[in-house]
């Protein structure tokens, strides 16, 4: 459990989000130090602090009705808005069968207002993958990563396929350990800029290789990045492009959403950092749960959903694995899991969309992932104690 935490906090914090800037300009790193104060100021605002790029929303809204209200069952009794104000939460949001039951806001949030999702953008990155699929622009998740980055050659990377890229179990060598300053998560950014390749790439392509591919499961919060680049070289347009046109706009989300960049290179950290509203991530949702179809069609490959929600690598915690870029639940649910407290949350058995927002005290604190733990299950439980089907 420990290890899986471990693992957990350093991919999703340096989820290829917290490139260093220039000098006068905010260290994206410098989150990881802020004060509650600032991070409950910050994450709402994140994208008029960093380089990003926008999102574009249309005219057309995908409506989330009203559904009955639903009042989680916690075994002590506690209520929603105790749970809310202990660890810092500034939005809950519960679609059942595509309506809402619960929406309630905390840390003076709104509805129309953005938060940064930090590593729940992974889950979004997968699923780009599964749209250029659909589109021919990736021809097979079992290409050579190399033949979409080219300046991978020669390095490990090269005989590592796309699934495994996906799945984390490329075999390359990578240090995980946040404490140390000299592991691979602190300086997968200090590799020297050569013009016209993302700094990420220069240093991904120095790592040696530890395992075969395909037989070792290691989080490497580098490679999530490396999917964002295998997307916008194969498809020829940003992730923030590729998602507007595939998914925000004829889906129908209410609002622009934005999408961090290193404003140097101007690459987007495929692992982290888009900023959306509250119904914009469970609309997010719902559209996984509906299968990734739009108006009856699929947007991504056939199959494609289905096998990166599934189990591709065990953790040390049992029932839980890792799909593509998914954490999976040996019961069918799934989730995307962000830094300081942020969530999307599947459950097809219960056509449930659970999405929190939050600013934790600690980045993934065990205390503050329990209590999430907790309150995903008294979800399910209020929903399980109901007598009659929602409406």
């Amino acid at each position: 459990m420990k290890k899986t935490i471990r693992y957990m906090f350093a991919a999703l914090v340096l989820a290829g989000a917290f490139g260093v800037y220039a000098q006068d300009k905010a260290r994206r790193t410098d989150v990881l130090f802020w004060s509650q104060a600032e991070r409950e100021a910050h994450f709402r605002d994140m994208p008029a602090i960093f380089a990003g790029n926008t999102v574009v929303h249309g005219t057309h809204v995908h409506a989330l009705p009203q559904g009955r209200p639903l009042q989680p069952r916690w075994p002590d009794g506690q209520s929603l808005e105790a749970y809310m104000s202990a660890h810092k939460v500034a939005a809950v949001m519960v679609l059942q069968h595509g309506r809402v039951r619960i929406e309630h806001y905390g840390l003076r949030f709104n509805a129309t207002g953005r938060w940064t999702s930090f590593s729940v953008a992974k889950s979004f990155t997968s699923t780009l993958v599964g749209a250029a699929l659909a589109d021919g622009s990736i021809h097979s998740l079992d290409d050579p990563v190399v033949r979409y980055i080219p300046a991978l050659k020669g390095s490990a990377y090269e005989g590592v396929n796309i699934r495994q890229l996906l799945s984390m179990t490329s075999g390359v060598r990578w240090n995980e350990d946040y404490s140390d300053p000299k592991s691979d998560v602190a300086r997968m950014y200090s590799a020297p800029r050569v013009p016209g390749e993302p700094a990420l790439v220069t240093y991904m392509k120095t790592l040696g290789r530890e395992a075969p591919p395909g037989s070792k499961w290691v989080y490497k919060t580098g490679e999530t990045d490396l999917i964002g680049i295998l997307v916008t070289q194969a498809t020829g347009k940003t992730l923030a492009q590729y998602l507007g046109e595939k998914i925000w706009r004829p889906y129908g989300m209410a609002s622009d959403a934005a999408w961090l960049k290193d404003e140097t290179d101007g690459t987007e950290t495929g692992g982290c950092c888009i900023s959306a509203t509250a119904s914009d991530y469970a609309r997010m949702g719902q559209f996984i749960l509906d299968g990734g179809k739009i108006d009856g069609k699929s947007v991504l490959a056939p199959g494609y959903l289905a096998d990166a929600t599934r189990k591709h690598a065990s953790t040390d915690t049992p029932g839980i694995g890792y799909g593509y870029q998914w954490w999976t639940y040996d019961d069918g649910r799934f989730t995307g899991i962000g830094i300081f407290g942020q969530m999307m949350h599947i459950d097809p058995k219960r056509g449930l969309v659970i999405v929190q927002l939050a600013a934790w005290p600690s980045a993934v604190g065990p205390d503050e992932i329990a209590a999430r733990r907790a309150f995903v299950a008294a979800v399910t439980a209020g929903v399980d104690a109901e007598t009659t089907p929602t409406k």
